[in-house]
């Protein structure tokens, strides 16, 4: 495969003085098993989404499918916006023991990685963001149009099957550490189970009927599932590609508004990249934030503290000229 993105930065190259050698950026190969699960939900949920349009009309939606696939795509996707990224993985607020855990719990919903893997391979992409070591940069074949199309694909979901997993110990040292951490780690499988069950036995229950519990399973958890990973999974692709970039930042992270919403403001991906730990990521006027908000509904609770909003000087000092 050939590789056209830049070296890494000075920070990993070796130096003079002595130091102890640098943990490898990967520690071992994914197991058969987790691939063909890869692959599993990647592209079940994928053809449910392909077939939502015409199930629904042939069996119509009702306001109860719409509620369960609201609740489990927002308790889920806050889990990965919140909770993984801005939280575990940058640090961005501190938060009660019972929260951290929650909000761990929560991102696992998503069936993205378990939280621990998310973090290890999140840090990975903003230490090598669109150079060589980035494990899911959309400029990894080139710039030409076969490349950056081939690229795209590759940033926004082949990424996921590379045998070979970001290593844990060099990225997320600190969860390792952390055993509440490492036993919702563990429990990640039990975890998909859930996610995929809950909306099945809320709509069987609720309507008291299969059907209700069939149309919940398809709306609740498939069709939720593959939204918010295609969701998620445009972050690392269009918002590398194509967007605005009114700061200023070592890499290709761009703004993308048409994903603001269904994002939880993530997509206010060039101002992450400028500024990685600041808690708000749509810091503009008119920039919908949702993340953002949940966070300060949090710290008014007191259920966090040392959140680190932006502050005007530094984003003014980050602020491209027009």
């Amino acid at each position: 495969m050939t590789q056209t993105l830049s070296a890494p930065g000075a920070a990993d190259q070796p130096t003079a003085s002595p130091r102890p050698a640098a943990k490898p950026l990967t520690d071992g190969r994914k197991g058969g098993g987790e691939v063909a699960l890869l692959w599993l939900f990647v592209v079940v949920p994928l053809l449910a989404f392909a077939a939502a349009v015409p199930v629904a009309w042939g069996w119509g939606l009702g306001w109860r499918d719409v509620l369960i696939a609201l609740t489990f795509y927002y308790v889920s996707g806050l889990g990965v916006t919140v909770g993984f990224h801005r939280y575990l993985t940058h640090g961005s607020f501190k938060a009660r023991r019972w929260l951290r855990n929650a909000l761990a719990v929560a991102g696992s919903l998503s069936i993205e990685m378990s939280p621990i893997g998310w973090v290890a391979a999140h840090r990975r992409h903003h230490q090598f963001s669109d150079a060589e070591g980035d494990p899911h940069s959309p400029w990894r074949f080139g710039e030409s149009r076969r490349g950056l199309a081939k690229g795209f694909l590759w940033a926004h979901m082949g990424w996921l099957f590379e045998r070979e997993r970001s290593n844990e110990a060099r990225f997320a040292p600190d969860l390792l550490a952390d055993p509440a951490m490492r036993r919702i780690d563990r429990a990640f499988p039990l975890l998909v189970v859930v996610t995929m069950a809950a909306p099945v036995v809320i709509g069987g229950l609720w309507s008291w009927s299969w059907q209700g519990a069939l149309t919940a399973f398809f709306w609740g958890s498939l069709v939720r599932v593959a939204l918010l990973h295609h969701v998620t999974w445009s972050i690392n692709s269009v918002c590398h590609i194509v967007g605005e970039k009114p700061f200023a930042s070592n890499d290709r992270a761009t703004n993308f508004w048409p994903l603001a919403v269904l994002s939880f403001g993530e997509s206010w991906h060039n101002l992450h990249h400028a500024d990685p730990t600041c808690a708000r990521h749509g810091v503009l006027r008119g920039q919908i934030d949702l993340s953002a908000r949940v966070i300060w509904l949090f710290e008014k609770l007191g259920w966090v503290h040392d959140v680190r909003w932006p502050r005007p000087e530094r984003l003014a000092a980050k602020r491209v000229a027009a």
